[in-house]
């Protein structure tokens, strides 16, 4: 008979053998798009690199929106650089000075903020600001997001009772709720960030 336990680790071990197989199809856009990856830079085939400059919309017609919803929401938008930062610096303090005291391996900052669109010819300077704007924030949220999922691996990893709607790619290996000796098992657990 098959435990819970189990059937938990077999359906985690197939949604990571699916991500796998969707990161294989994600490549093969490169093909389909017309660039290569060579490094970190992008390098697009000439023809489509001519076609995506003519699908290019000017900057002076971007600038001004079509909405007067989305002028009216530019402010909210970019005031939200300023707490963003503030908490890199904190966020980024922290992870500096307490994972080494805790054995916990650093987060690579490069794998979770990344900014490739700037080779898309097809972004008028206006966009790729925008895009470099989204990049850096959303990027930093998961830069944070996976320090704090250390951080909870090592001092709390325990699943809630109740399934959350989204958990981090450490929530699988927390101590189910309820049980004391799993619970021991992991906490302060150096060994799990060797799994990796």
């Amino acid at each position: 008979m098959i435990t819970m336990d189990t059937k938990i680790k077999i359906l985690i071990d197939k949604i990571n053998a699916l991500n796998k197989i969707l990161s294989v199809e994600y490549s093969k856009l490169a093909e389909k798009y017309g660039f290569v990856i060579n490094q970190k830079k992008i390098i697009f085939l000439k023809k489509i690199k001519e076609r995506n400059k003519r699908l290019r919309i000017p900057a002076w017609k971007y600038i001004v929106p079509k909405n007067i919803r989305h002028f009216l929401s530019m402010p909210f938008i970019y005031m939200m650089i300023i707490p963003t930062v503030i908490m890199d610096v904190f966020i980024t303090i922290y992870h500096w000075a307490a994972f080494p005291l805790y054995g916990i391996p650093k987060v690579k900052r490069a794998d979770y903020i990344v900014y490739d669109r700037k080779f898309l010819d097809y972004l008028n300077v206006v966009q790729k600001v925008n895009c470099l704007y989204c990049s850096y924030v959303n990027g930093f949220f998961a830069y944070a997001l996976e320090i704090a999922a250390r951080t909870e691996r090592y001092w709390c990893p325990i699943k809630a009772a109740h399934n959350p709607k989204f958990h981090h790619d450490w929530y699988p290996d927390f101590a189910d709720y309820g049980n004391p000796e799993e619970w021991n098992e992991k906490f302060n657990d150096v060994k799990a960030f060797k799994k990796q």
